[in-house]
């Protein structure tokens, strides 16, 4: 079942409803991320700049599997942080982890 969050994270990626790297927490402020999803084995930094970008802007936010994982689900490399920009993307993936 955990497997199903990364083929939902590829089809947002292949629709342009995703953004990484810096462009996450410019998402982040803008409001325009639904989700933020981040791997369990992200630098200590890294980590608390996110996680407290999507507490002061209310974006949800979930840690998920290592880099490596999350970056094979978009084809990219090292990839720490994804933000999904759909709401209808957001709600699947969501609802995919939470099970």
């Amino acid at each position: 079942m955990k497997n199903n969050y990364l083929n939902m994270v590829g089809l947002a990626y292949r629709a342009r409803k995703c953004s990484l790297g810096e462009e996450v927490v410019k998402d982040i402020k803008k409001k325009r991320a639904k989700l933020v999803l981040l791997a369990n084995d992200t630098g200590p930094q890294t980590t608390k700049k996110i996680t407290d970008k999507c507490k002061t802007y209310e974006i949800p936010l979930r840690v998920v599997d290592d880099k490596e994982t999350l970056s094979n689900s978009i084809g990219k490399s090292e990839r720490v942080a994804i933000a999904i920009l759909d709401a209808g993307f957001a709600d699947k993936i969501k609802s995919l982890l939470d099970n």
